[in-house]
Protein backbone atom coordinates (compact mmCIF):
# COMPACT_ATOMS: atom_id res chain seq x y z
CA UNK A 1 0.00 0.00 0.00
CA UNK A 2 1.23 3.49 -0.77
CA UNK A 3 0.81 6.63 1.26
CA UNK A 4 -1.64 9.19 -0.01
CA UNK A 5 -0.12 11.52 -2.59
CA UNK A 6 0.42 15.05 -1.31
CA UNK A 7 -2.40 16.36 -3.54
CA UNK A 8 -5.01 14.00 -2.00
CA UNK A 9 -6.29 14.50 1.53
CA UNK A 10 -8.55 12.34 3.60
CA UNK A 11 -11.83 13.66 4.90
CA UNK A 12 -11.90 16.14 7.73
CA UNK A 13 -13.12 14.17 10.72
CA UNK A 14 -15.61 15.79 13.09
CA UNK A 15 -13.97 17.31 16.16
CA UNK A 16 -16.11 15.14 18.41
CA UNK A 17 -14.81 11.95 16.75
CA UNK A 18 -11.20 13.11 17.07
CA UNK A 19 -11.74 14.02 20.72
CA UNK A 20 -13.35 10.63 21.40
CA UNK A 21 -10.45 8.81 19.72
CA UNK A 22 -7.93 10.81 21.75
CA UNK A 23 -9.81 10.14 24.99
CA UNK A 24 -9.92 6.43 24.23
CA UNK A 25 -6.18 6.40 23.49
CA UNK A 26 -5.41 8.23 26.74
CA UNK A 27 -7.74 6.20 28.96
CA UNK A 28 -7.01 2.72 27.61
CA UNK A 29 -3.42 2.49 28.85
CA UNK A 30 -2.23 0.93 25.59
CA UNK A 31 1.32 0.65 24.31
CA UNK A 32 2.22 2.33 21.01
CA UNK A 33 1.49 -0.79 18.93
CA UNK A 34 -1.93 -1.28 20.53
CA UNK A 35 -2.67 2.42 20.09
CA UNK A 36 -1.69 2.13 16.42
CA UNK A 37 -4.20 -0.71 16.11
CA UNK A 38 -6.88 1.52 17.62
CA UNK A 39 -6.03 4.22 15.07
CA UNK A 40 -6.17 1.56 12.35
CA UNK A 41 -9.67 0.60 13.48
CA UNK A 42 -10.76 4.24 13.51
CA UNK A 43 -9.54 4.76 9.94
CA UNK A 44 -10.69 1.37 8.63
CA UNK A 45 -14.26 2.00 9.76
CA UNK A 46 -14.10 5.18 7.70
CA UNK A 47 -12.77 3.44 4.59
CA UNK A 48 -9.02 4.02 4.95
CA UNK A 49 -6.06 1.80 5.60
CA UNK A 50 -3.16 2.76 7.80
CA UNK A 51 0.58 2.34 7.90
CA UNK A 52 0.95 0.75 11.36
CA UNK A 53 4.63 1.68 11.64
CA UNK A 54 3.84 5.34 11.03
CA UNK A 55 0.87 5.21 13.40
CA UNK A 56 3.08 3.66 16.11
CA UNK A 57 5.67 6.41 15.62
CA UNK A 58 2.97 9.08 15.84
CA UNK A 59 1.65 7.64 19.10
CA UNK A 60 5.14 7.19 20.56
CA UNK A 61 5.99 10.81 19.79
CA UNK A 62 2.64 11.91 21.30
CA UNK A 63 1.49 13.50 18.02
CA UNK A 64 -2.05 12.18 18.46
CA UNK A 65 -2.29 12.41 22.23
CA UNK A 66 -1.50 16.04 22.94
CA UNK A 67 -1.87 19.37 21.20
CA UNK A 68 -4.67 20.72 19.08
CA UNK A 69 -7.09 18.39 17.35
CA UNK A 70 -5.98 19.90 14.02
CA UNK A 71 -2.57 18.32 14.64
CA UNK A 72 -4.28 14.99 15.24
CA UNK A 73 -6.17 15.39 11.94
CA UNK A 74 -2.88 16.09 10.15
CA UNK A 75 -1.31 13.02 11.71
CA UNK A 76 -4.22 10.82 10.61
CA UNK A 77 -3.84 12.20 7.09
CA UNK A 78 -0.15 11.26 7.17
CA UNK A 79 -0.65 7.67 8.35
CA UNK A 80 -3.73 6.89 6.22
CA UNK A 81 -3.34 4.86 3.05
CA UNK A 82 -5.68 4.29 0.13
CA UNK A 83 -7.56 1.00 0.22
Amino acid sequence: MAHLPASITIEKFPTTELAELREELLQAGLDSRQSAELIRSFLTIRGYGVCLDEASKAVASNEVLFGPLQRMQETLERVAVLM
